[in-house]
């Protein structure tokens, strides 16, 4: 019976994970924009803010739409893995654990659900599944 429910637990919460980088990505595209990111960036000491900016929103939107659709999980997982590490470690660590005082508790479950994730291979509908299966069916032919 889990062997069954597996696959789609795995497709909740990659989608849901994914739509959570998605929203947060497209956040540093609007209001304040890519210039109010790399101003709070700045102001953070977050080395070459103009840079790290546009890679992160970049990355977030990019990994959050990779996530949903289930595409390149080990190198997406990983990477958002080391985004939110990188949150932790320039912003959120010095305010304790709890969310509610800035505290690294929900980018830390954010990082390892990422890492659950990137090496589950995704479970229902991943399309990393897809070429598994058919590049195993080329193979055989």
């Amino acid at each position: 019976m889990i062997d069954q429910i597996r696959p789609f637990s795995l497709l909740i919460g990659r989608v849901v994970l994914g739509a959570v980088f998605l929203v947060h990505g497209l956040q540093k595209f609007t209001g304040e924009g890519i210039a109010g990111v790399t101003g709070f960036f700045a102001s953070l000491g977050v080395p070459l803010p103009g840079v790290a900016a546009p890679v992160v929103a970049v990355l977030e939107v990019g990994g959050g739409i990779a996530l949903i659709l289930g595409a390149a999980l080990p190198i997406v997982g990983t990477l958002l893995a080391v985004d939110m590490l990188g949150a932790i470690v320039l912003v959120h660590f010095k305010n304790g654990f709890s969310v509610a005082e800035g505290g690294y508790e929900f980018v830390l479950a954010l990082a390892a659900f990422s890492l659950v994730i990137a090496f589950s291979e995704g479970g229902a509908l991943a399309v990393d599944n897809i070429w598994r299966r058919r590049r195993a069916l080329a193979v055989v032919r």
